[in-house]
């Protein structure tokens, strides 16, 4: 499992889970495949702003899980979806 925060705002997260092609976008992190989310999007969406907040679930948090896919593979993947986030941002 990892966790991090998407530089910028919800758009730059919204083109990181776009551009995966390997990892699948998916509540449920318990697979083996390689998995990815956005927490405030997804499986805390009920949860009030403020609770949210005080969590540190922002829409700029995602989490993978990392299946059994080739690394190449996945290090590809990753990488071309996080210079599109980043080049979103001009």
């Amino acid at each position: 499992m990892i966790t991090f925060y998407c530089v910028g705002g919800r758009d730059q997260s919204a083109i990181f889970l776009q551009k995966l092609l390997v990892f699948a976008l998916a509540e449920s992190l318990g697979a083996v495949e390689s998995l990815a989310e956005c927490p405030s999007l997804m499986t805390h969406a009920s949860v009030p702003d403020e609770q949210r907040t005080l969590l540190g679930i922002d829409d700029t948090l995602i989490r993978l899980s990392v299946g059994i896919e080739n690394c190449s593979d996945l290090i590809e993947d990753l990488d071309r979806a996080l210079n599109a986030s980043l080049n979103s941002l001009g």
